[in-house]
């Protein structure tokens, strides 16, 4: 049985937040999707509280057990104490800094996808990220519908790997 994240706590089924992208869009109340937890489990890595709470609201929505970080660190032991399904993160600035949580997800399961969200597109970020392993590369805002079929494709491809 896994250990939960250092200093994490599991977000419950049904906690879900209502919130904005800051100038962004707001995610509708209504859903067609599964009950939180059935479809995979999925680490969010934003250092945006208000990202961390639309990709949280917009996953738990689409059926996933969510757990978020605020910090690429607080990222790296959540890997190494939890096995996630799939890990939505943010690359940070033109820096790329969500590097060493990229790396270290795909070291820890060569399988498992990583989803890269970035504030402005970066052809250098972006072209590192997929030669790195990224299943795939945002550019926010993330649309509710994208992010939700992004994730369960690779949540479902998992599955069928599994």
């Amino acid at each position: 049985m896994d250990k939960p994240c250092p200093g994490r706590e599991r977000d419950e089924p049904g906690e879900i937040a209502e919130g904005l992208m800051p100038n962004r869009f707001s995610v509708p109340k209504h859903t067609e999707h599964g009950p939180p937890g059935t479809k995979g489990s999925v680490l969010v890595v934003d250092g945006d509280p208000a990202d961390r709470v639309y990709y949280r609201t917009v996953l738990q929505r689409a059926g996933c057990t969510v757990v978020t970080c605020g910090s690429y660190d607080e990222a790296l032991d959540c890997l190494k104490a939890e096995s996630f399904g799939l890990v939505v993160l943010s690359q940070g600035s033109s820096e790329f800094e969500g590097r060493r949580v990229l790396e270290g997800a795909i070291s820890l399961d060569r399988g498992r996808p990583v989803l890269v969200v970035a504030r402005a597109l970066n052809m250098g970020c972006y072209l590192e990220a997929m030669r790195l392993g990224a299943a795939d590369y945002f550019e926010e805002p993330v649309p509710e519908r994208d992010l939700m079929r992004a994730a369960e494709a690779c949540l479902g491809s998992r599955a069928v790997a599994a």
